[in-house]
Order: structure tokens, then C-alpha cells, then sequence
């Protein structure tokens, strides 16, 4: 009895994507006993393969104009709350005359295409975004020289926010943390504690021991992402979303002036877009039926984003493809709809008034830039069921980091540090860099570069090493963008794996860098051409010899 009391909370939140780590923030804000478990990293699943981006949701304006007015609003309130994290990326959108086709259509769709636009204005003040504004060609090609000039007619820029989403998650969580909420990673919960048809608790094995463990809650929320309808199976409760697929292309430096938009074969959107130091081609939208702790991405993907980008952006044909990424969206059940034409709204499901299940209640649908207000529903949800009047204040209270953000110039004269390198530690720190700082001043030897495609420092290691739940390599490279590079790893991950060592978080360096590639490697072979194949191969070789790890 003592050992169930010592585990009872208010809510279990299970799930660390973007939404269980707002939840737990939002819960443990209002003063709710929060735990959250999550099966493997925050931001390990759909969120951490998103587009990187808090955008307002152009693209839904004609279907779903309430998903674009929340993804604006809550774009805003995510810069307010954490301003060091956000970056604007100014877009062109290129229209052309195709092939046998009139000039005259091209130009009445760059007319309908500006109308759509001055739509969108309305709601850019929400996201502190700037008006659009309509090019020339001449004009676009002098922002963009990368343009094909063939057959353009003109364009429109605009502009959204980009953001570190891994980042953003596990502050969510460690803020959580501050606020008394309990927040474990690599925890799986293996089953649902019922009595009756009330949830009373869930089953879970903590990974890093293989202990199972038990807790019990008030209230189970699953906020599993596409993984939702098999928790709730598991609750003998049921959930029907339609996944989707999206595959997104990494480049090992920024190649565009600015982001750009293109139309694929299939007359689909995407976009190339500068991103911190690499550069993102994206995105694929399939309905997905496969596994999801297996998703691959496939060579016809990748051809597809491709061969929609060289049309508009020549040069990409020529830019160097470092890595690829797949995500699957929970997006709400639909049929005879097609993909791009579903409902990115969001919805709560109590499961003791949909099916008699109570004490259960899922979060399905939604996107990114909208993950704050869901989670304020959700909380609000919560709060009522459990007589709590707290208001909400995650659309004003700083994340950790966010307070008093120091400036980059005058922080690297104080310390006597590259302003490069300072300015990617506030990026990612906020004030939490000039402690990184201090730790490379007193103790030179943190001033090591560990990654240099990032860059990342010894002393910023031994930091999140110490205060930010890290368990292996994919963890650190969350929280650090280590590996993330253009090398890929293949110049940092020894230092790494011998840093956790020493920190004891791993007991053989050697599998773990052996699990780590292997887990990296399928996304990574499909999109190397065959110059690069033959040196991974030899670097590879290089590395399995000396080291002894097991070939892939």
C-alpha cells in the first residue's frame, strides 16, 4: 500500500513527443502529480522527423482556416516563451509557365496565388511574421540566382519560423521537471492496470535496468502520436487515425539563399529550405500501413523529391545528400479523402464516454506549430475533471534558457571564444550558455571541439551529460545536434561514446557505436549516390577493423 501511494500521481502522460511534454508542462504548471514515460528519447518519434518548423499552415488555409489561425497563434506565443530557439526562414514561391502551356495561365495563378496570400496576411501578425511581398522574375532570380530562369514568370516571398524541435521538446519536459512533475525516458509501458472498465495505473519496464515497474494515476492520457491505437488497445479501448508517411532529405550545408517552394510530378507541394547549418528538402505525404518502429525510406522517395526540386532549383542535382529522416503524422481518420487533403485539426477523446472506459483519454491529430494549445485543451480537460481552477500560463512563462537570452558578441569577449561557437551554445541554451562558458574557462580542456560540423564542445557535453537525461548516442545527438553534420558522425562518435563512458552512462562503448550506426544506417544508404557509397564503404571498413564492430 505504501510503495502504490509513493506511485500514485493525478495524471500518467505516456508519450514524450511534443504533446506529452506540453502536457506534462502545462499539468505540472498547475500545481497536478504528473508522471510522463516515454518508450525511447523526447522527440525520438513523429516530432523529431517533422520539418523543423513552427509554421503558420498556408497550405490549409483553403480546407481548414481554423488549423491556420491556432498554427499562427500559437507560432507566436512559442517566441514569446522561447525566443532563443526560433529563427526566421524567408520563402520564395516561383511560378512558371510549363511547357506548352499559355503564359496566360501562369499569370492568373501568380494573381490567385497573391489573393491567397493577402488571405494569409491577415493572420501573420499572430506569428510576428512579415506581409508578403510579389517579385518580378528578375527580382526573384537576384534573391534567389539558384531559380531556373526558364519559363518564370514571377513570384511571392513570405515567411515562417524555423526551431530545434528536439530542443523544444525535452525543455517542455525539463520544465515539467522544475515543477515537480516526474519524466523518465527509455520507459515502455508493457501494460494498462484496470479494475473493472477504470484505468487505474499502467505496467512499464525501465530500459536502461529492465526493471518493471508500476504506477497509478487518476487519469492515463495517451498521447502516443501514430503509436496512439495501440496503447489504447492495450486500455481495450480503440482509436482509428489515418497515418501518413513524410520523408524528409538532409544536405550538408545551406545551398539556398532562401527556403523555396517547388510542386511535385503529382502537382503536391514541397520545399528546400536553409536550417541551422544543413539544408531540408521535403516533404512526402503517403498513407502508411507498415511499422512503425521500422519506417524506411525508400529510393522512390527520394527521386521524387528530387526530381520536384530540380525544376525550380537546378542545383540541387549537384548538392551533396548527407542524411534522410521519416516521420508518420497521427492525422484523423477519413476516407475517400486524398492525403494532403486531410484535417490537420486535433481532437480529445474521453474513452469512458466514447466506449465506457474510464479514466482514459487520448490526444489525437494536430500539428507542431499548434502542439501549445492542444496540450492548454488537454490540461483544461484534465484540470475540470479533477477540480482544479488553475489557469493556464504556458503562453507566458518562459521556457528554461529563456530568460535574460545573452548576447552573442559580448558573451565570446568575456569569455574569449569564437563567436560561431557561442552563438550555436545560446541557440541551443539560451542563458544556461554562459554556464557552458564558465565550464570552458575554468577547465580549458572543455574548450575541445568534439563535433566540428556543429560545433559542439566538451564542456556542453559534460553539461547535458549532467542535467539532461542522456542515456547513449541518439540521445546526445538530440540534445547537441552531434553527428548531425556533414560527417555524420564519423569524426566525433569515438570522443562520444568515450565521454559517456566516462560519465557512466554506458558500460561498452563499443556497442553502443555499433547499435548507434546500425540503427542510422538505412536512411543514411539510401541516399548516398555512388561516388559516396565507395567512401562510406572504405571508411567503414577503416573503423570495423580497427575497432573489431560487426559489420552491417
Amino acid at each position: 500500500l505504501v510503495l502504490k501511494l509513493m506511485n500514485f500521481f493525478d495524471v500518467i502522460i505516456i508519450g514524450g513527443g511534443i504533446n506529452g511534454c506540453g502536457i506534462a508542462r502545462d499539468c505540472a504548471q498547475r500545481g497536478l502529480k504528473v508522471l510522463l514515460l516515454e518508450k525511447g528519447d523526447f522527440a525520438g518519434g513523429t516530432s523529431g522527423a517533422s520539418s523543423q518548423m513552427i509554421h503558420g499552415g498556408l497550405r490549409y488555409l483553403l480546407s481548414d482556416v481554423k488549423t491556420t489561425e491556432l498554427a499562427c497563434k500559437d507560432s507566436g506565443y512559442i517566441q514569446k516563451i522561447a525566443p532563443h530557439l526560433i529563427f526566421r526562414i524567408p520563402f520564395v514561391y516561383p511560378v512558371y509557365q510549363q511547357k506548352g502551356e499559355s503564359s496566360i495561365k501562369a499569370k492568373m495563378f501568380l494573381e490567385l496565388l497573391e489573393t491567397l496570400m493577402e488571405r494569409y496576411d491577415r493572420y501573420v501578425p499572430l506569428k510576428k511574421g512579415h506581409s508578403h511581398c510579389r517579385l518580378t522574375s528578375q527580382e526573384a532570380l537576384e534573391l534567389e540566382p539558384g531559380l531556373n530562369p526558364e519559363g518564370l514568370v514571377g513570384a511571392i516571398t513570405f515567411d515562417e519560423w524555423g526551431i530545434d524541435v528536439a530542443r523544444l521538446c525535452f525543455l517542455n519536459a525539463f520544465e515539467a521537471v522544475s515543477d515537480g512533475a516526474l519524466v523518465q525516458n527509455h520507459a515502455r509501458v508493457v501494460g494498462i492496470i484496470k479494475e473493472k472498465n477504470t484505468v487505474m495505473g499502467v505496467s512499464f519496464v525501465d530500459e536502461k535496468t529492465k526493471q518493471k515497474k508500476e504506477a497509478f494515476a487518476k487519469y492515463v492520457v495517451n498521447a502516443c502520436g501514430p503509436w496512439a491505437p495501440q496503447l489504447a488497445q492495450m486500455a481495450g479501448a480503440s482509436i482509428k487515425l489515418r497515418p501518413g508517411k513524410g520523408v524528409h532529405l538532409m544536405f550538408d550545408r545551406r545551398i539556398s539563399n532562401m527556403a523555396i517552394n517547388a510542386k511535385t510530378i503529382d502537382g503536391r507541394e514541397v520545399f528546400l529550405m536553409p536550417h541551422e547549418n544543413v539544408s531540408i528538402l521535403g516533404t512526402t505525404d503517403d498513407d502508411y500501413f507498415g511499422d512503425l518502429d521500422d519506417q524506411r525510406v525508400l529510393k522512390e522517395e527520394v527521386d521524387y523529391l528530387m526530381e520536384a526540386m530540380a525544376e525550380v532549383f537546378p542545383a540541387i542535382k549537384k548538392a551533396r545528400m548527407i542524411s534522410s529522416m521519416s516521420g508518420v503524422r497521427p492525422t484523423l481518420y477519413a476516407r475517400n479523402v486524398y492525403e494532403d487533403d486531410l484535417s490537420r485539426e486535433h481532437e480529445i477523446v474521453d474513452h469512458g464516454v466514447k466506449e465506457g472506459v474510464n479514466g482514459f483519454v487520448s490526444i489525437i491529430g494536430g500539428k507542431l506549430a499548434s502542439y501549445r494549445i492542444m496540450s492548454e485543451e488537454m490540461t483544461d480537460f484534465l484540470c475540470h475533471k479533477l477540480g482544479n481552477t488553475k489557469a493556464c500560463q504556458t503562453h507566458e512563462k518562459p521556457l528554461p534558457g529563456a530568460k535574460e537570452v545573452p548576447d552573442v558578441k559580448t558573451l565570446a569577449r568575456e569569455f574569449n571564444l569564437e563567436p560561431y561557437l557561442v552563438s550555436r551554445l545560446v541557440f541551443r541554451h539560451g542563458s544556461v550558455a554562459r554556464q557552458i562558458c564558465e565550464q570552458m574557462h575554468q577547465n580549458p580542456d572543455g574548450k575541445t571541439i568534439m563535433c566540428a560540423c556543429e560545433p559542439v564542445t566538451q564542456a556542453e557535453i559534460d553539461y547535458v551529460l549532467r542535467h539532461e537525461q542522456v542515456a547513449g548516442l541518439d540521445d546526445l545527438k538530440r540534445r547537441t545536434r552531434l553527428s548531425m553534420g556533414p560527417c555524420q558522425g564519423m569524426n566525433c562518435q569515438l570522443a562520444a561514446v568515450a565521454a559517456l563512458q566516462k560519465a557512466n552512462k554506458i558500460d561498452d562503448p563499443l556497442k553502443e557505436l555499433n547499435d548507434y550506426r546500425k540503427k542510422m544506417w538505412p536512411n543514411r544508404a539510401v541516399i548516398l549516390t555512388e561516388g559516396q557509397l565507395h567512401q562510406e564503404h572504405l571508411a567503414r571498413a577503416v573503423m570495423y577493423t580497427v575497432l573489431c564492430l560487426d559489420k552491417i
